[in-house]
């Protein structure tokens, strides 16, 4: 699933649009969408976007052995 899928389905669980988590970002919907097709989000966007949902955003790398880093 890529980012953007996640962010939709974020939206669906949080029962917001995708106009109205881009208001709370303070940006446009059409420059959200824009970021969206692009799949162009950076860490700490995913965390804006986190907190603007009202939900955690949590970021790691598991191995094999499966610790995290």
């Amino acid at each position: 699933m890529t980012i953007s899928e996640q962010i939709k389905v974020l939206c669906v669980r949080q029962k917001i649009s995708l106009a109205e988590l881009a208001r709370r970002l303070g940006t446009t919907p059409q420059n959200f969408n824009a970021k969206l097709k692009r799949e162009s989000f950076t860490v700490a966007e995913l965390e804006d976007i986190a907190e603007a949902a009202g939900v955690t955003f949590e970021r790691s790398f598991v191995l094999d052995d499966g610790d995290t880093v």
